[in-house]
Order: structure tokens, then C-alpha cells, then sequence
């Protein structure tokens, strides 16, 4: 009899039966994504039961001078290159907050589109995080600044080397994804 993990695993194919395979004692690697027009920042890290340990961050810049589809492209392929160098089994990505300017929310959803979708693409379960969800698993508090975060990626992942805050808030997305994903699993056992 399939477990309800076994039954979505199926459902996804070789990258969910990874994420399986770790719970019977091999590390889950998990992909974090902070999504972001001109930087989308990427953190992966491997999960063995609580322990956490960094496996490589940075981000993908786009060009500010280039049309909006070739700005996605960039995003695309760079996170694309990512999921080919690294096999991360699952994926967390942030959700976007909306913000006064319509027209940067929507460039934002469009990022944070191509950011689920690259993914997915591969197979790989992707979870969705609201950014004060993020901050409260990282640092405590929902409310915590960039420099909190950053702090805490260093007290959490010692050999991690964020050069950026896109880099650091998507290790953090990584976490928080770690900290929740059974919640998570069951949740999609539940209402798929």
C-alpha cells in the first residue's frame, strides 16, 4: 500500500522519489529561489534530519537595458543551469508581496513565474513561502530585517558565503522550506 508521500512521488516522478529516498537516511538537497526582476537569487542546501548544510548560493542578474523576455530568459536559463549542476529533489520559492507600483508587482509575479516554472519543468516539487513566514522560521520574528537574515544564515549554515541579499534570502527560503516541508507533504497528500 502506497503511503500518501509515495502516491504524490508518483505523481512527480524520479525528483519526488529522491525526496522519498532521503527520509530512508540520504540528504534531500533543496533549492531556494528569491525571485526578482533584475537579481533572482538561488541557495541550495542538503537536509539530513535537523542538520543543515550548505551546498552553494548566488544569483542570476539580468540585464536592466534588456526587453522584458529576454530578462526572463536570463532567469530561465541561469536557474536552469543551476538545477542541471546541483539535483536539488525539491524547491521552495517566496511569495510576491504586492507593493504600490502595479507595474513592478506584475514584473515581480513574472520573475517569480519563470522561478516556479524552471522547476517544475525538471520534475521537482516546488513550495511556496510568504516572506513573513520566511523571516519568523529564519530569525524569529516576521518583521526581521536583511541584516538579521544574513546574521542567522551564519549562525545556521557556518560555511555559507552569501555575496549578495538575494543569495542570502534564498539560503533562507531553503531553510525555511526544510523547517516545514513535512507540513508541506502532508498538506498535498491531504488535498491531492
Amino acid at each position: 500500500m502506497l503511503c500518501a508521500w509515495d502516491s504524490h512521488a508518483a505523481v512527480l516522478g524520479g525528483a519526488a522519489r529522491r525526496g522519498y529516498q532521503s527520509r530512508m537516511g540520504l540528504p534531500i538537497r533543496i533549492l531556494g529561489i528569491d525571485p526578482g526582476l533584475r537579481r533572482t537569487g538561488w541557495g541550495l542546501i542538503d537536509v539530513d534530519g535537523n542538520r543543515l548544510m550548505f551546498v552553494a548560493c548566488g544569483s542570476v542578474a539580468t540585464a536592466d537595458k534588456a526587453e522584458l523576455a529576454a530578462r526572463l530568459l536570463q532567469i530561465h536559463d541561469g536557474l536552469a543551469k543551476v538545477i542541471e549542476d546541483y539535483r536539488p529533489a525539491e524547491a521552495a520559492v517566496e511569495n510576491t508581496f504586492v507593493n504600490a507600483n502595479a507595474n513592478a508587482t506584475l514584473k515581480l509575479g513574472q520573475a517569480r513565474g519563470v522561478a516556479m516554472l524552471v522547476p517544475a519543468r525538471a520534475g521537482i516539487a516546488v513550495a511556496e513561502y510568504a516572506p513573513n513566514m520566511v523571516k519568523k522560521t529564519i530569525v524569529g520574528a516576521g518583521h526581521a530585517g536583511k541584516g538579521q537574515i544574513g546574521m542567522m544564515i551564519g549562525v545556521l549554515l557556518p560555511k555559507a558565503d552569501p555575496a549578495s541579499e538575494d543569495a542570502a534570502d534564498a539560503l533562507a527560503i531553503a531553510i525555511c522550506h526544510a523547517h516545514h516541508r513535512q507540513s508541506v507533504a502532508l498538506r498535498i497528500a491531504v488535498l491531492g
